[in-house]
């Protein structure tokens, strides 16, 4: 077992800007008061102007400059939207609202429901689109000057002469249109797409009629009111989408012919570049065998499929093919056993493959289509960092044009020969500059602005420890009191996720880490959190070693790293705490019932207890159905485990929660009563899977307090 490349003191470094660190975080700051403070001097919004020319919002205006001239230029302040629009409604707008380049010096700025297109040299509206004040789900179409929306479960498209298209209007019960599908997984997160020349949108059209329905309790009506969701419980019934085409040129709405079976998930929706194909990852239920078919977008009819994807545990679509010209695309896939770039033809033929290696490629940047280069973040070189890429189409070389170890997000210009770098570490907050596209740094657009400096903070290690299977590299991070002792003996909160799609370590500023975590050590506990063999950025085998039985190798890694901490020498081995939300839950009662002499005590937040319980879209994935596999249900399942409880346990959940439902805390409860167990139960009546807002305070209150209350420094 080793320490990495990096073990800093953030106390240390908060030093070099401050000798007077006397201030203590209030649960206050640690929730929402100093995350306020944190982030107020980062640029928001950064978009390319011109390639030559970028803007930003801060301190609530549009900023601009130049590659060439540093000298910052006011563009546009909410004033000045407010008396070009002539709108006074606008006049409640307390920050810049979002906004979207479309040449040089037209703008379009979203308010509330209300888009306007300003020539902001002349500072005069050009149009305006009003869509109704219960509209949602907005998607707007530049070129033609029209946004789509949803108003409930039905579809329009409104222009900027007022006009109103209905798309999809169904007055029966589940049947909705335009809204993501297959509960947000696949990378699905709208339900509106628009080609490329605006001459067409397609959508999703939901029927979920044949899924149970699920009851809610809404207790702000004098009598408590039934609110049904259909929730759509693994191995249990799922529902059916198509895929609509609005035809823009004759207002005609056609479906693509995506046959059976009904139940499949239509994923990663992408037009070619001149909209005469739609392609569709096409993802039969059992999750294991994808198809990559193209369509007609006129008639609807079904083509061809180009290629296809099989594994015996899952395959898992998240991003769309991306078309570099009229008959080539990008396809990101893990069939080598990380995420990388495969160049496809509309023949089906792959061309080659893009990118390789042991790491992993997280996010498309865009392409220069003259020189052959494709841009792209990653997880490179090991995935605690993020580091922007390029790969030549052409000669297959692979350069890493971001030169800071640390965590990098890019947003490059339309030539591609300049990006701004949003840059933070460990070391370093957030600092964003200006280079060119062989990460030569132009200028220091903002630099690091510690708004911390103020606060003693707690100290922060990242440490590299051996997973259970003493093979597998695993990242930790040890968050200590500014005053700690190597002497003394502490005590141990292990805040844990542990599932797929997180990662809680990495090199970024305050570790990834929550305030939180820097707030309890202040009052003398070691936090401490591992990203076990499950979670994300490692590659297929080491995410997919969960399947079909969670919480076992998680639960594993998590006490390898107890282990680790406790042959540091200073953790009270009787005072060993753990927390969790979500699948964080769900592990924070796996290591309560598997290893009781562990732990003493736990806060489980929205926890799953028994992966029955759960949506089909995700549990299916790692879980396949309760009939394909009992034996990995029943022996994951934590509701035959409640007996084995010895600690204090607060379970605490959203009453209103549409994703882990309520029933998992209520069976758990149910169970240890039945054991003779007492633990500790908390709701928060009006909140679903998160508890957010103001009301978070009062969360991380209770959480605080109960570390505090049970296992004291």
């Amino acid at each position: 077992m080793k320490k990495i490349f990096f073990s800093f003191p953030i106390a240390l470094f908060l030093s070099f800007f401050s000798f007077s660190q006397k201030k203590q975080l209030t649960i206050d700051d640690a929730v929402i008061g100093a995350y306020k403070t944190m982030y107020a001097h980062q640029l928001y919004q950064t978009n390319w102007r011109t390639a030559s020319q970028f803007t930003y919002i801060k301190n609530n205006q549009l900023f601009q400059q130049s590659i060439a001239n540093a000298n910052e230029q006011n563009v546009l302040n909410v004033q000045d939207i407010i008396k070009i629009t002539n709108d006074t409604n606008l006049k409640k707008i307390k920050t810049f609202p979002d906004y979207e380049w479309e040449s040089e010096n037209i703008l379009w700025i979203k308010a509330y429901n209300k888009f306007f297109q300003i020539d902001v040299k002349e500072k005069k509206l050009l149009s305006k689109i009003f869509c109704p004040d219960t509209a949602e789900n907005f998607d707007l179409n530049i070129t033609k000057k029209m946004v789509a929306y949803t108003i409930k479960n039905n579809l329009f498209v409104i222009t900027s002469e007022g006009n109103t298209i209905i798309l999809g209007s169904d007055t029966t019960e589940g049947i909705t249109y335009g809204k993501s599908v297959h509960r947000n997984e696949f990378g699905i997160n709208k339900g509106t797409f628009w080609s490329n020349t605006g001459n067409f949108m397609a959508f999703y059209r939901m029927d979920e009629t044949m899924v149970t329905n699920y009851p809610l309790v809404d207790i702000n009506t004098r009598i408590a009111t039934t609110k049904n969701i259909r929730y759509p419980m693994a191995g249990m019934k799922s529902h059916e989408v198509t895929i609509g085409i609005y035809n823009n040129n004759n207002g005609k709405i056609i479906y693509l012919k995506t046959g059976e079976p009904k139940e499949q998930y239509l994923t990663n929706i992408s037009w070619s570049l001149d909209d005469k194909y739609i392609l569709v990852a096409v993802l039969n239920r059992e999750q294991n065998h994808l198809k990559m078919n193209v369509y007609n977008p006129e008639t609807g009819e079904f083509i061809k499929t180009l290629f296809e994807e099989k594994n015996e545990k899952y395959v898992e679509p998240l991003t769309p093919a991306v078309f570099i010209n009229n008959t080539q695309f990008l396809w990101q896939s893990q069939r080598d056993g990380y995420n990388h770039f495969y160049l496809y033809n509309l023949e089906g033929n792959l061309i080659k493959q893009i990118t390789n290696g042991n790491w992993v490629v997280t996010k498309y940047l865009g392409i220069d289509s003259k020189k052959q280069w494709i841009y792209f973040a990653a997880a490179f070189p090991t995935a605690l960092e993020r580091n922007i890429m390029k790969a030549n189409l052409k000669t297959g070389e692979i350069k890493r044009i971001s030169q800071e170890e640390g965590s990098h997000e890019a947003i490059f210009n339309k030539d591609f020969n300049y990006w701004i770098d949003r840059y933070e570490s460990i070391k370093n907050p957030f600092m964003y500059k200006l280079l060119n596209n062989e990460g030569k740094l132009v200028r220091i657009v903002q630099d690091s602005n510690n708004t911390l400096k103020d606060y003693e903070l707690a100290t922060l290690e990242i440490v590299t420890i051996k997973a259970a299977d003493g093979k597998t590299d695993l990242y930790g991070r040890i968050i200590k009191p500014s005053d700690f002792d190597s002497k003394k003996k502490y005590p141990l909160i292990l805040y844990v996720y542990g599932g797929p799609h997180a990662q809680l370590v990495q090199n970024e500023w305050l570790g990834g880490a929550a305030l939180w975590d820097y707030y309890m050590a202040q009052k003398g506990y070691i936090v401490a959190t591992l990203d076990n063999r499950g979670s994300a950025y490692r590659g297929f085998d080491f995410e997919s070693c969960i399947h079909r039985q969670m919480g076992i190798n998680e639960a594993e890694d998590q006490m390898e790293f107890i282990k680790y901490l406790i042959k540091q020498g200073y953790i009270d081995e009787n005072r060993i705490g753990v927390y969790g939300w979500s699948y964080g839950g769900f592990m924070t009662l796996t290591l309560m019932t598997r290893y009781p002499e562990v732990f003493k005590v736990g806060v489980a937040g929205g926890p799953v207890t028994d992966w029955k319980y759960y949506e089909i879209m995700y549990g299916e994935r790692y879980m396949d159905t309760p009939q394909e596999n009992p034996e990995g249900y029943e022996k994951t399942s934590l509701l035959n485990s409640t007996k084995n409880l010895k600690g204090k346990v607060l379970i605490i959940h959203g009453y209103m929660d549409d994703v882990v439902v309520l029933q998992h805390s209520l069976a758990f409860i149910e169970n240890c009563i039945k054991n003779g167990i007492l633990l500790d139960f908390f709701i928060y009546p009006n909140h679903t899977h998160n508890v957010r807002g103001k009301d978070r305070i009062h969360l991380m209150k209770k959480v605080s307090e109960y570390f505090l209350l049970n296992i004291k420094p």
